[in-house]
């Protein structure tokens, strides 16, 4: 069995994930792709991780790769998050991971709608509303979630959900509706209202952003591709790795690995990893490198098990639900931690001693990212202990 220590992950994450200087991509569309997908709950993290990786990191290319050239889409995937992904990747991961959401909740949906009184045939009702909700937003191009109430009345309607518990409450039917029809890849989040960290977005029918339409792949290939991918990105990894970071059962990340052609390999402790067949031969390490890298950035968030570039420093970089917030990165390893204060400064705390070069470079790379986020504000939608002691 081959062996492919931590000293060898470290040189392939910082080659395939575009960190080394040497290695940076040319486009967004090639660093999501070569990455699967960039997290976007915190839209944020998907200027911040492209820019970290970009030769030329121009806050108007990332905008137009998104909403302009539309090589990436804003869609609804693994775990349940949202993701930015290639445009050619959209059918795969909604295949293999959105596809799956819909019919458990619309049996979530369609009892409030009854038990509120707005409809005796809860399912007849709600495709209605959904056929209307979308020849509306056909008529205006692009709509916010008001706007389309206003056009369809029926989305205005209250449920309440989670009754009884501390976080339940009432609310109208227009945010299941869009929830919907989204994860029906019907519809897609467009541009924001705001600014580039707003998460307030148009939508738009599916077909603006896919004129071809979504082909209709089968689960098991789409899972076997997604599996694929993400052992070209993030080999290696485990059985549990992929459980986690897909979010299916360990049942169907096994079939999923039936359908990809991988090898075990010996990592470090004795632990075996899986890669794909012809990918065990050692990465040549970059020349020393740094990087800023934001919260849920793809790097950080591939597996649940960190400690090969995290180290101990786990406590200070995430929240208590696992989130992490933004990191400082010297030659693959997590090496401390940054934060924008109120004044627009990056400051940021190294945890560990990198040395005198590289703790130079870290500061040069703190007062280029304080340039290129100008402006704007940026607050981690988790907060992380070592991230809200600098921003204070």
């Amino acid at each position: 069995m081959v062996r492919i220590g931590d000293r060898e992950r470290l040189a392939r994450l910082a080659v395939r994930h575009h960190l080394a200087s040497e290695h940076r991509a040319a486009g967004v569309a090639e660093v999501t792709r070569d990455l699967v997908a960039l997290h976007s709950t915190d839209p944020a993290s998907v200027y911040l991780s492209a820019a970290a990786r970009l030769r030329e990191p121009e806050l108007a290319a990332i905008d137009r790769a998104l909403y302009d050239d539309r090589t990436v889409v804003r869609i609804l995937g693994m775990r349940r998050t949202m993701f930015v992904v290639p445009r050619e990747l959209v059918p795969v991961v909604h295949a293999a991971c959105t596809r799956a959401l819909v019919p458990n909740q619309r049996r979530i949906l369609l009892p409030l709608i009854e038990k509120a009184g707005i409809a005796s045939d809860a399912d007849r009702w709600l495709a209605e509303v959904e056929e209307k909700t979308v020849r509306a937003l056909a008529a205006r191009g692009e709509a916010v979630g008001a706007e389309l109430a206003a056009d369809v009345p029926e989305l205005r309607m209250q449920i309440t959900m989670n009754e009884g518990k501390s976080y339940g409450g009432s609310g109208n039917l227009t945010t299941r509706v869009l929830f919907l029809l989204s994860a029906s890849e019907r519809i897609v989040r467009g541009r924001p209202r705001g600014s580039w960290i707003s998460s307030q977005y148009r939508w738009a029918p599916i077909e603006a952003w896919l004129p071809n339409g979504l082909p209709d792949l089968p689960e098991d290939a789409a899972r076997a591709e997604l599996v694929r991918r993400w052992l070209a990105a993030f080999g290696p990894g485990t059985p549990a790795d992929l459980r986690w970071w897909t979010g299916w059962t360990a049942g169907e990340v096994k079939r999923a690995l039936a359908g990809v052609d991988a090898v075990e390999v010996e990592l470090d402790g004795g632990r075996t990893g899986l890669v794909l067949a012809g990918d065990v031969e050692p990465t040549r390490a970059p020349a020393p490198w740094v990087a800023l890298l934001p919260a849920l950035d793809p790097s950080v968030m591939g597996w649940p098990e960190r400690g090969w570039f995290l180290g101990d420093h786990g406590p200070a970089l995430f929240d208590r639900s696992g989130n992490p917030g933004p990191t400082v990165w010297s030659d693959g390893r997590v090496v401390g931690g940054w934060a924008q204060r109120r004044t627009g400064e990056v400051v940021h705390r190294l945890l560990e001693d990198v040395g005198a070069d590289a703790a130079a470079a870290i500061r040069t790379a703190a007062e280029r990212l304080t340039a290129w986020i100008g402006p704007v504000r940026v607050t981690p939608r988790f907060r992380t202990p070592l991230e809200q002691e600098l921003s204070a």
